[in-house]
């Protein structure tokens, strides 16, 4: 097959390599609009079960893959001043850039093709010349805007407010932070991500964000505001900023996967809150379900990305409406904050509805036993 691919992410370069692995006849080419090396955001986190769908899928590359990762096998809820650990939550953490150089270089090495600094501008006049067109162009898809009226996607722009900052502050576990100042909650989600580095993101509500004077801020001048808020966890270390601007969550849903020989892949095709920590894991999920597509109908391109969005239709929309769980919890955290420390992480780790009271008994019964003797007697 002759497969252009559109965006070099983590959804393309793994479907990329998945395909020319098992076939070397491929003629694989992915185009990127960015330069070489230009990569946002700062660090990418993964659980155990996200992991294991990796390894399933290419257990040589996996070992490359999480060569580097940084491991912890706890989190953090920090309200109050008092930290709340709850074990049995095993992540592995690894830089954005450093992920995508491992497939980069995976891809080169098999053969496949591309091409940075190259911006495609006519998705449908590339799909005419090729077998299969993949767009995995990200959460502001232009081949998603380009066809719309195929794709019919749909936009839920939520509430509050987030900015990226890095640290060198090192956060081991990841760390949810709840701050209250007298401007309203701040919210940190932290976590080491490299042997010098973490992420830092910061979340805060529209009114709390506007009475902190954030929405007239620079860039400069919010980057020292969050850093004075945070400064009990930060110590003496500073926020880093990389286009650390604020933004708002925009989640995005397509009601049809495919047009053609055009797919969507990764966040092109949906967008899983980083609330939950799962949108990488979710885009290589992904190129593997579309790889097991065209591999079980090679000769027949409509089963094969029917197939694909039959093994993940299902999964998607679980997904997201968890993710909008945890987001109404985040943006109603207000009414949370009177809760005393154990009581409030028992509610930040049931907030999705997916996590019972024995899934977390099985995690961390210690936690669990904790929570179970503030509960008044029967």
């Amino acid at each position: 097959m002759k497969i252009e691919i559109i965006g070099a992410g983590p959804a393309g370069l793994y479907f990329a390599l998945l395909a020319k692995k098992h076939d070397r006849s491929h003629r694989i080419t992915v185009h990127e609009q960015n330069p070489e090396g230009a990569t946002y955001g700062w660090g990418v986190v993964f659980s155990d079960i996200g992991l294991s769908f990796l390894k399933e899928a290419d257990p040589d590359f996996f070992q490359a893959f999480i060569a580097h990762h940084e491991r912890c096998d706890y989190m953090e809820i920090v309200h109050r001043g008092t930290h709340v650990q709850v074990h049995g939550n095993h992540f592995s953490r690894t830089s954005r850039i450093d992920m995508l150089r491992v497939l980069q270089q995976a891809c080169e090495r098999e053969g496949v093709r591309i091409e940075y600094g190259r911006r495609v501008e006519d998705a449908r006049a590339l799909a005419a010349d090729c077998d299969l067109l993949v767009a995995a162009d990200g959460g502001n898809s232009a081949v998603r805007t380009q066809m719309a009226e195929q794709f019919r996607p749909r936009f839920v722009r939520r509430r509050n407010k987030f900015a990226w900052y890095g640290t060198h502050q090192r956060f081991h576990p990841v760390s949810l932070i709840f701050r209250e100042t007298a401007h309203g909650v701040f919210i940190a989600h932290s976590y080491q991500y490299g042997p010098e580095l973490s992420t830092f993101l910061v979340e805060v509500d529209p009114d709390t964000w506007r009475r902190a004077g954030l929405d007239t801020a620079s860039e400069e001048e919010s980057r020292r505001f969050c850093a004075e808020v945070f400064r009990p966890e930060l110590g003496g270390n500073e926020l880093l900023t990389n286009r650390s601007l604020w933004f708002e969550a925009n989640i995005v849903s397509n009601e049809r996967w495919s047009h053609g020989n055009i797919v969507l892949l990764g966040d092109a095709l949906r967008t899983v809150h980083f609330s939950l920590g799962s949108g990488t894991r979710m885009a290589m999920q992904d190129a593997i379900a579309l790889h097991r597509g065209v591999v079980a109908h090679p000769a027949d391109l409509p089963a094969a990305l029917q197939a694909f969005e039959s093994a993940r239709r299902d999964a998607s929309s679980s997904f997201q409406q968890s993710a909008s769980r945890s987001l109404d919890w985040y943006e109603n955290v207000g009414e949370r904050m009177h809760l005393d420390p154990l009581p409030f992480a028992y509610d930040y780790m049931r907030r999705t509805g997916k996590v019972s009271h024995e899934d977390l008994r099985q995690r961390d019964p210690h936690f669990t036993r904790a929570c179970e003797a503030l509960q008044p007697a029967a």
